[in-house]
């Protein structure tokens, strides 16, 4: 009797072995035909085998199965996304191997040429899946990531910063620099090769190399501003905490940390992380014109005056500032002519009215150069071209009056 059972069951292995290797060899033949539809039927009756398959017939099984779904980059998203799934299970395969490789440089292609036709989120999908399917180049992940954000899949972007994130990726590179002997210029090379022919041609010097700047700070950065998007600014907060950290002489995580305050509302702050900024780089007129427009938006005219000063002599052809300034100038005309409206006729206060009325010529005198310098940059500023017309016609400067009248008059017909 025990003879029996054991002949029986000898039977029926030897069975599910004959459908596994029937199946698979079907898939295998459909696959050399490109009949992958038929390949992909094979693969799903094969699939309900898989726990009794030895490793050897599990790796064949994987492969056709990546092959099968693939379908030579014809494959649905869905079917293509399972084969990488199933070509992980593979390990040290040549022609695994030789399949991974195809299946990238393809997902490359599509990448680059969706990119270059503002194809964003479908760039950014092949690059992903580049990345799934060759983990090992973490830059194609990043790509992804950028590419997201182009096409404004923020969400979809901000899953992949984070994974960028915690795999504390970088993405430094070394760069292959020499000096140009024509212009005297830093000139950066595709690779080590070319940078060293053109040193012995005699046409570049001084070779070196260098490691290109950390991504670090960018990845952390839009991680905020997408959380901040999103209403999420404590996440956001608690990111660039953590990056500053890590970069505490990042200029740029301050400013976004800054920024991420501002739109919390916490201008108080805002002003604080800017001025720490400002001190770290003095001479930035963003920083500057910023720091302007807070101090200015709490009430702190003459803070803000001072930064707006700053700006212009750092960069005298910065016209925000300028026209912010000449705008905080003449605000001050709203409380002299209030007061000289409530004014009476007696002695007292015809002096004052005096003192006032110069008091206001002063305004205008001193608002009157950051204009002019806004109009010799920009000739058609006709909010500009308007205020100086008017104060030229205040302070008594009739011909500078009547060639800004004309100016005026000649931008608002459009000519």
């Amino acid at each position: 009797m025990k003879k029996l059972v054991l002949i029986a069951l000898a039977f029926s292995i030897g069975s599910y072995s004959f459908a596994q290797k029937k199946e698979i060899k079907m898939a295998e033949k459909a696959i050399n035909k490109s009949n992958y539809a038929e390949a992909k039927a094979a693969i799903n009756q094969a699939e309900a085998l898989l726990a009794s398959m030895d490793d050897k017939t599990k790796d064949k099984f994987y492969l056709l199965k990546g092959q099968a779904l693939y379908a030579n980059g014809a494959g649905s998203d869905v079917d293509i996304d399972t084969a990488i799934e199933s070509l992980k299970n593979l390990q040290n395969s040549s022609e695994a191997n030789e399949l991974t490789k195809s299946m990238v440089n393809t997902f490359l292609t599509k990448g680059n040429n969706a990119y270059q036709s503002s194809d964003f989120k479908t760039s950014s999908k092949y690059f992903e899946r580049a990345y799934r399917i060759s983990p090992i180049d973490t830059s194609y992940l990043y790509y992804a990531s950028s590419a997201a954000v182009n096409g404004k899949d923020f969400n979809k972007a901000l899953s992949l910063y984070e994974e960028l994130r915690d795999m504390n990726y970088t993405g430094i590179e070394r760069e292959f620099t020499a000096v140009s002997a024509e212009t005297n210029q830093v000139e950066v090379f595709d690779n080590e090769q070319m940078r060293d022919l053109s040193v012995k041609a005699g046409t570049h010097l001084k070779p070196s190399d260098r490691p290109t700047e950390s991504k670090n700070a960018e990845i952390i950065k839009n991680i905020a501003l997408i959380y901040t998007q999103n209403g999420e600014n404590d996440k956001a907060v608690a990111a660039l905490n953590e990056a500053r950290k890590l970069n505490p002489d990042d200029t740029n995580l301050l400013l976004t940390e800054a920024n991420v305050y501002y739109k919390m509302g916490n201008t108080d702050k805002f002003k604080e992380l800017m001025e720490e900024a400002s001190s770290k780089d003095p001479n930035n007129v963003e920083l500057l014109y910023n720091l302007g427009v807070v101090s200015a938006d709490s009430g702190d005219a003459e803070t803000a005056k001072k930064y707006y000063k700053k700006a212009i002599e750092v960069d005298p052809s910065y016209s925000s500032a300028q026209i912010n300034l000449a705008a905080l100038i003449l605000a001050d005309e709203n409380n002299i002519i209030e007061e000289m409206n409530g004014l009476g006729s007696s002695a007292a206060d015809d002096r004052r009215y005096e003192e006032l009325q110069v008091k206001r010529q002063n305004l205008y005198k001193e608002a009157v150069p950051y204009l002019e310098a806004v109009m010799s940059q920009n000739a058609t500023n006709l909010q500009a071209a308007k205020t100086l017309m008017n104060i030229y016609s205040a302070i008594g400067e009739d011909d500078k009056f009547n060639a800004m009248k004309a100016k005026v008059e000649m931008l608002e017909s459009g000519n």
